[in-house]
This record gives C-alpha cells, sequence and structure tokens, in this order.
C-alpha cells in the first residue's frame, strides 16, 4: 500500500507539472545530430552545464567534450579499471550544485562507478575525483563493494543523488542469482552513502549487524537506470531482466525486488519461469514490466520544455530493441508506452538533459547523439 501512495502522490505531482506547459511538440519529427565519436562504448555521460559534457568510454577513458563543437579533451588520472565482459569505466555523475553548497565542498566534484580488480575478482566500485581543467585530482574510493564473483557481467553501476546529501548507487547480481537475495554481501542492490562513502544513520539495515550497512534495497538482478525525482522525493530504477521481465521500480528503503525468488522472465535456455512466479507476499511489485526484454540501460525523468508533452515521463535508452523508450504513467497506475529513434539500429547505452530539454544518447557504436525538434 505504501508504495501506491508514493505512486499516487508522484503522478499527481507529475500532471500538474505538465498542466503549467502550454506548448505540445509531441507530433513534430525528432532531429538527430552526431556530437561526437569514440573509439569504445559511452557509458556514462554528465553535462557539467549547457556546454560540456563528461563522457566516460567502457574500456577507461573519460572525455570532455565541447557539446557545440564536438571538441574532446582526454581526462588523466583515471584509474585502472577491468574492463573486461560488462566491466569498465562506467558511470559518471556530477555532484550537484546545491549539494556541494550544502556540504561546503567545491562544485568540480566528479562521481565515478567502475569495476575494479581484487584478490577476491573484479567489483562495482564508487569513487569520486575533482575535475581541475582535464585532470582528475584527489581520487577517493569511497566503497569497494563486496560483490566479487568469477563471472565478468552484471554490474549494475548508475549512479543518482538525492536531495538531502546522499548518493545512491547500483550493483547487479553479478551473475550469481542467489546474491540478490542475501544481505550480506552488496551484490544485486542499490547502495546509499553519504557524499563522503560513510554510511547514513537513517539507512534501512543500519542496526543489523549481519546485514550490509550500504544497502538500500535489494532483490535486483542488473539495475542499470537510475533517478531521483527531486520533485516528489522518490528514487526509480529500470533493470535487466531475463529472458523477457525488465522493470521499472519504484524504489523504497530496505524493500525487496524479489529477483530471482519472483520474474516476469523466462529461462536462457527454454521456455522455464524464472522464481515462484510474477508476485509473493513481502517482495515489491514493478510499476512496468518489458516483454519481450528491451535490455534498458539508462534512465530519466523528462524535465523540459522541448518536448513539453514528455514532462513527468520516463525515458530509457534500450539496446536490444535498439530505440528511445518512453513511459507514461497514469493515474491509476497503467503506463502507456512509445518508442523513438527505431530507425538509427543503434543500441542506446546512455541518456542526458540539459537545461533546455535538449537530450543527449551515447550509443555501443560510439556515437554522442544530440536529439532535439526538426524546425
Amino acid at each position: 500500500m505504501q508504495n501506491w501512495i508514493i505512486l499516487f502522490i508522484s503522478l499527481l505531482s507529475i500532471n500538474l507539472y505538465a498542466d503549467n506547459l502550454q506548448e505540445n511538440n509531441d507530433d513534430k519529427p525528432l532531429n538527430v545530430s552526431q556530437v561526437a565519436e569514440f573509439d569504445g562504448i559511452p557509458w556514462g555521460i554528465s553535462l557539467l552545464n549547457d556546454q560540456f559534457a563528461i563522457v566516460t568510454i567502457k574500456q577507461g577513458e573519460a572525455y570532455k567534450v565541447n557539446l557545440s563543437t564536438g571538441e574532446k579533451q582526454a581526462l588523466s588520472n583515471l584509474p585502472k579499471v577491468d574492463s573486461r565482459g560488462q566491466g569498465g569505466l562506467l558511470d559518471v555523475a556530477k555532484l550537484p550544485d546545491d549539494l556541494a553548497a550544502h556540504a561546503s565542498l567545491d562544485n568540480n566534484w566528479l562521481y565515478f562507478t567502475y569495476s575494479k580488480s581484487t584478490e577476491k575478482g573484479s567489483v562495482t566500485t564508487l569513487a569520486r575525483a575533482k575535475l581541475e581543467g582535464t585532470q582528475l585530482t584527489n581520487w577517493q574510493d569511497l566503497l569497494v563493494s563486496d560483490s566479487a564473483t568469477d563471472t565478468s557481467k552484471h554490474y549494475g553501476g548508475r549512479i543518482a543523488f538525492d536531495d538531502q546529501q546522499h548518493v545512491f548507487f547500483s550493483i547487479g547480481d553479478r551473475g550469481v542469482r542467489k546474491s540478490a537475495q542475501n544481505l550480506q554481501n552488496h551484490a544485486g542492490s542499490i547502495i546509499r552513502l553519504n557524499l563522503d562513502g560513510s554510511v547514513p544513520a537513517d539507512n534501512p539495515f543500519v542496526s543489523h549487524a549481519n546485514i550490509r550497512n550500504e544497502i538500500w534495497s535489494y532483490g535486483h538482478r542488473n539495475p542499470q537506470g537510475l533517478f531521483y525525482d527531486r520533485d516528489t522525493h522518490t528514487l526509480w530504477s529500470n533493470e535487466h531482466g531475463p529472458r523477457g521481465g525488465d522493470e521499472i521500480n519504484l524504489i523504497r528503503p530496505g524493500a525487496n525486488y524479489g529477483w530471482p525468488i519472483v520474474s516476469h522472465g523466462k529461462e536462457y535456455w527454454g521456455p522455464i519461469s524464472v522464481g515462484e512466479g510474477t508476485e509473493k507476499d513481502g517482495i515489491d511489485n514493478p510499476i512496468k514490466v518489458y516483454i519481450p526484454s528491451i535490455a534498458p540501460s539508462s534512465m530519466i525523468k523528462y524535465q523540459g520544455r522541448l518536448f513539453s508533452n514528455w514532462n513527468g515521463d520516463f525515458l530509457s535508452t534500450a539496446l536490444a530493441l535498439r530505440h528511445l523508450n518512453k513511459i507514461h504513467i497514469e493515474q491509476d497506475g497503467s503506463t502507456k508506452e512509445t518508442r523513438y529513434l527505431e530507425d538509427l539500429n543503434e543500441r542506446l547505452r546512455s541518456i542526458a538533459q540539459d537545461s533546455n530539454g535538449v537530450l543527449y544518447l551515447g550509443t555501443d557504436s560510439g556515437k554522442l547523439l544530440k536529439v532535439t525538434i526538426q524546425p
């Protein structure tokens, strides 16, 4: 019930916001132009402002990109990453200016996730560093997670900030399904930390000696989209299911999202359901399920005037079905799905939005694309 109360408040805020916008650009075709191209996968995009972005490349590089000219400048002093399989240099997120000011921090802190080699194996790691021109200084690994397995997949890795001095990041099950229900490790979880990497006193499991205190929610397979909605103070995620069963979830503290106990997907090797069904008491149900899988890889809630009728809708980039996915949540909780940019035939990996509502997309073919409306 609590989940639906939060959802209703979110939907009310979305509709009130949309009602205040008068332009209607939904019927105008999208205009896509190429800003830059990289030798590698642009896994994460973070806008420093409307002129410059930081783009991480899975293989271990990162660039400062002029969004007007496409000029790229490589960043120095990055760590060594384990780029095997699905690992590498993953997300990047600039610390919001208001959080920096409140914490008396410089506003040039960047937060990163990457797969780090340890004695136990490769693990998802949250770090931060200061950006000084094109140099990264004062690199700090904030949490080297306990998520090692003998696989190189399901690292999760998306980052989001709330408005209360916290940073969230996601970790997949690392290819070992049962780990997502084992709260003695970090796999299959969304993590919540203070900006300096310490554990907030109000995290849901801080009083449990046998549970990792950093965990905010668990039972996730591979969440690669994460968005904090400041209007409604809610956290949202999308995640990869198995064969079918990708999800959008409203994330609550301490909640279990079911993997692998319940799932809407099938085994890759046959038409066999995963888990004990699609619902179970004590497990939060997804807001949206994708069957077949689209393979969602990043996520925002659109908030801008350029595509005015999209306000309050969730945008996810899709890898397997190669499109930009828009989800509108109705007041009764039902969803309406629209797909864009299918004609590009690109695996869309990452997404960011500037203050004018312009979208930037990263593709697995190495492109940074700009999406506006045709005049």
